[in-house]
């Protein structure tokens, strides 16, 4: 795919954020982002991973460096990038989170990754409509949620904006609001189930200092 170019006819980095707790990250934050990343033609997945999530209880929430270890370790060998970004660039809500990538990366064009499970509630997110305005979104499966997703006011109110991926070919095809139903094996696992069965799997992490692979800046240990 030769991808979106600007104005003066260079190709841009085409990149997919998925954002996230990963509480901890798991195979199958790993293979959706591999199978957008060929659905999609994309150059990388980044994997958003949030300093606190407004709509997830904190109880539970294992520090920032750990969260962001096991997502490095589930990136490993892939074009996957795990980053705390968020925290660094002060942002809390994906809304704002979205802008400041933008301005910080002009050469690059987003598509933002979500799994059905979240848009049958995105109408829950700040300025839900700001970020579907923002960049294209493509949305990969969940068990058991894909008729609440499409009934839902979000997902009605981007259901007229439906496009294919081959849209993406193009550079007109990166204009928003534009939602992508990609077609997808569902895959099961979640973090809940993960911490289930191994409750401390975050103390394996535990006193490490990580280094972020996008801004190359460490995250201290044990900050939450």
């Amino acid at each position: 795919m030769a991808g979106p170019r600007d104005r003066a006819g260079a190709v841009l980095r085409r990149i997919g954020l998925l954002g996230g707790s990963f509480n901890p990250a798991h195979g199958g934050h790993r293979r959706i982002s591999l199978f957008a990343l060929d659905a999609l033609g994309l150059d990388e997945v980044w994997w958003l991973v949030s300093p606190g999530n407004p709509l997830k209880p904190k109880a539970g929430m294992a520090p920032l460096a750990a969260r962001l270890a096991s997502a490095q370790r589930q990136a490993r060998r892939a074009p996957i990038v795990p980053t705390a970004i968020e925290r660094e660039l002060g942002t809390r809500f994906t809304v704002d989170t979205l802008r400041r990538l933008k301005v910080r990366y002009p050469k690059y064009r987003f598509i933002w990754l979500m799994g059905s499970d979240n848009l049958a509630q995105f109408h829950r997110w700040k300025a839900w409509r700001a970020i579907a305005r923002a960049m294209p979104i493509a949305v990969i499966a969940r068990p058991g949620y894909e008729g609440a997703a499409r009934a839902s006011l979000a997902g009605a109110w981007l259901g007229r904006y439906r496009r294919s991926a081959a849209s993406l070919k193009h550079r007109a095809g990166w204009s928003a609001p534009a939602l992508i139903h990609l077609r997808f094996d569902p895959d099961p696992r979640s973090a809940t189930a993960v911490r289930r069965a191994d409750p401390d799997w975050a103390s394996r992490f535990s006193g490490k200092r990580q280094r972020d692979r996008l801004t190359h800046h460490p995250v201290e240990p044990d900050i939450a």
